[in-house]
């Protein structure tokens, strides 16, 4: 029988898998995710719906339905890494190739993330343009800058639109005033938070950096992951040395890499088990793990609570177990039944995510700018719920429409 000592030898990973093979239960989950993020962020615009659905406040001890989305896609982060560096490597990538690869797209997603977030804080009359059309103005910005442009695009077209989009970023960086509310004085652009896309990237950071050094030894990463839970542990209890005050919270508060280190670990017993065809095994194993995870979230919310605002560590341990449990029965549907076809109305949300993303800003917008309102029987209750997840497939919709026609972010 193979022991877990397989995973110190970089080639026991890459072979578990074919390279360039997709695993149809990964994009899945990430379709999935995406879906359930953009129906949890159009609830503000209901009403007479049902708590558990949106957030808990700061200072409860629970989560909703949308406390879950964002650490599941965290984890999902970290489960495709183990795929995408060893995939680059198939290709030739050196460690230091990787290592810049990995720099440039963590930038690109906290750049995206601050931008957005000055959208949040801007003060519409001193910066001369109103919130929506600023988001819009950026997330063009962004499809310029980060398309994956078809190679029919000559090249002069492809970096003219780059340039483009940057110059439009930094314009937009030199007009931008925010505050300015009561007791507030005007400010400029600047980092009020990092913005759920600029939270993905500093947790993409760490955990990439030491998959690439790591080379697929299962050690390293249970270790890291033992790290940052002892970091979401200290930083709970205000027990973190103000050291590490110098680290971008995302990092050293521990929780969020935490979730995406858990994702490296779960594709990494994930392919250690399929190298062996033990799908059974390979099951049984993560249901163990989602259990103890679940009694861990029981015990630590005896100190300090459920709270995805507070980033304590019985969420981490909550939502890990719960995409665990999700992504083995849809393994096991998509993947081993094959029932994949099941899921394609929603795949472009899982292989065009970032843009899928960005979908509803241009919504948003347009409906804005162009003074469609709903009616209010369409935001009360039930029906409120049926049209946010239909507003949520639409933009699905839109993403596979624009994917066919060559718009695709990647980073």
């Amino acid at each position: 029988m193979t022991s877990l000592k397989t995973l110190e030898t970089p080639s026991a990973l890459q072979s578990a898998v074919k390279p360039g093979r997709r695993l149809a239960a990964i994009d899945i989950l990430r379709a999935l995710t995406m879906v359930l993020m953009i129906f949890v962020n159009d609830l503000w615009s209901l009403e007479a719906i049902p708590a558990w659905l949106g957030h808990v406040t700061y200072e409860e001890d629970g989560m909703g339905l949308a406390d879950t989305i964002f650490p599941a896609f965290l984890f999902i982060v970290g489960m495709s890494l183990p795929f995408a560096i060893n995939s680059r490597r198939h290709k030739g990538d050196t460690d230091w190739q990787l290592v810049i690869h990995v720099l440039v797209r963590a930038a690109a997603l906290v750049i995206m993330g601050v931008f957005l977030v000055n959208g949040e804080n801007i003060n519409e009359a001193a910066t001369g343009m109103p919130r929506l059309l600023w988001n819009t103005l950026c997330c063009v910005s962004f499809i310029l800058i980060w398309n994956a442009y078809p190679v029919t695009v000559k090249s002069w077209v492809s970096y003219g639109a780059k340039t483009l989009g940057i110059l439009m970023l930094l314009t937009l960086a030199v007009l931008y005033r925010g505050g300015g509310g009561e007791g507030e004085e005007i400010n400029y652009f600047s980092t009020y938070w990092w913005g759920i896309l600029g939270l993905i990237g500093w947790a993409y950071l760490a955990c990439a950096l030491i998959m690439v050094f790591a080379k697929n030894r299962f050690l390293p990463i249970v270790v890291a992951w033992l790290v940052f839970v002892a970091l979401s542990m200290l930083a709970s209890a205000k027990m973190l040395p103000e050291l590490f005050s110098i680290i971008p919270s995302p990092i050293s508060h521990g929780t969020l890499a935490g979730l995406t280190m858990g994702g490296v670990l779960t594709s990494m017993l994930f392919l250690h088990y399929k190298k062996q065809e033990a799908n059974k095994k390979m099951t049984l194993v993560l249901l163990l793990i989602a259990g103890i995870l679940i009694a861990l979230g029981m015990y630590t919310r005896t100190f300090w609570g459920i709270s995805k605002l507070r980033e304590t560590p019985a969420w981490l341990f909550y939502c890990s177990a719960f995409t665990i449990l999700a992504f083995v029965i849809i393994y096991w549907m998509a993947d081993l039944k094959g029932k994949a076809n099941w899921f394609n109305f929603i795949k472009p949300a899982g292989t065009n995510t970032l843009l899928c993303y960005l979908i509803p800003y241009f919504a948003y917008a347009f409906m804005r700018f162009a003074g469609i309102h709903l009616p209010d029987f369409l935001l009360i209750g039930v029906v409120g719920l049926i049209k946010s997840m239909l507003f949520a497939l639409l933009c699905v919709l839109i993403t596979g429409g624009l994917s066919r026609v060559g718009i695709r972010l990647k980073l």
